[in-house]
């Protein structure tokens, strides 16, 4: 069964239940960490009392400078979302590691974006290095990745997509909302992965909810492909897609192919009046609540819990807890 770890500022837990005990190891990043799993199975069988879970707050358990790279449209669902048919050919993008913020930290709206948006994804971390031209089966999949994350990849529509640029609109500071817990994989605990659920909700209403069962290119598969040109190393990370229901919809097709007869400029004017309609997309005072788990909680991430506020706000710096719980080339 996984183990559950949460990092503090005062050093690594393990949960136990609503109470964490901690991990005796001089480990100051996530990579390190994972190398002393000696010590988090000590933590995890130690009788100590442990401390209150509530009582913490927790950090993002994947610490920076990191590799964070991301797939792209790789659920079904967020392919019919974003107007997509036919087979879609695997992508990736990179984002910058000082996007990388707590799961009860404010997500900061810089002053220019007005199209804010969200995207739940499982994160995989990594527990050993991916050399380019490595081929991963699905057997192989504990022999490279450590652990699970939830992860928010947040996005600034508009500079995605009038600049067609994928690494600034989502490598804003606190634009990939990392945690709260590290769930350390056993071998077994791969067969479970497609049972693992994501669902996301703004101010409590369910905007996004899917398996893993929903997704076009899974785990193992991602790294052989992204392996074709991109080491990874212990510590990294990959996000691996969303589901559908972000506030980002393709328009109906007479409407995109009007549009693709006007101007740039004049297209993009008309998209964005009518996105500016869409009461979907993030605002100042929301608050996001994103989850994944199975059914029967054996991998459980927590519960990430993060509100939005405009650059120059006051960010929540307490983790909620459990209840709710808490670059480099």
């Amino acid at each position: 069964m996984s183990t559950n770890v949460l990092r503090t500022a005062d050093g690594w837990w393990v949960l136990r239940g609503d109470r964490a005990v901690p991990v005796g190891t001089g480990a100051a990043t996530t990579a390190e960490l994972i190398a002393d799993r000696a010590a988090v199975r000590e933590a995890a069988l130690s009788g100590e009392a442990g401390t209150p879970v509530a009582d913490l707050v927790a950090l993002s358990p994947v610490t920076t400078p990191c590799r964070v790279v991301a797939q792209m449209v790789n659920y079904r669902s967020h392919a019919r979302d974003s107007g997509f048919t036919g087979d879609i050919p695997p992508a990736f993008f990179r984002k910058a590691s000082g996007s990388v913020s707590g799961p009860g930290e404010a997500i900061v709206r810089p002053p220019h974006v007005r199209f804010l948006d969200y995207e739940i994804e499982l994160g995989l971390v990594m527990g050993a290095p991916l050399p380019v031209g490595t081929v991963v089966e699905e057997r192989d999949l504990p022999s490279y990745v450590a652990g699970l994350v939830i992860t928010n990849d947040v996005s600034a529509r508009e500079v995605q997509l009038t600049k067609t640029q994928f690494y600034e609109s989502k490598s804003y500071p606190t634009f990939t909302p990392t945690g709260p817990r590290l769930a350390l994989l056993e071998p077994e605990d791969f067969a479970r992965l497609l049972d693992l659920r994501l669902r996301l909700s703004v101010n409590g209403e369910l905007r996004q909810d899917r398996t893993l069962a929903d997704m076009i290119v899974r785990p193992a598969r991602a790294l052989t492909l992204l392996a074709r040109f991109q080491a990874l190393d212990p510590g990294d990370l990959l996000l691996t897609g969303t589901p559908g229901g972000t506030a980002l919809k393709a328009p109906p097709k007479a409407v995109e192919k009007i549009g693709a007869l006007l101007p740039p400029a004049v297209k993009w004017k008309a998209f964005f009046k009518s996105q500016a309609r869409n009461p979907h997309y993030l605002h100042t005072g929301d608050v996001i609540t994103a989850t994944i788990s199975t059914a029967d909680g054996r991998i459980d991430l927590g519960e990430q819990r993060t509100p939005v506020t405009d650059a120059g706000g006051t960010p929540c710096s307490k983790s909620p807890g459990e209840g709710p719980e808490v670059s480099r080339a």
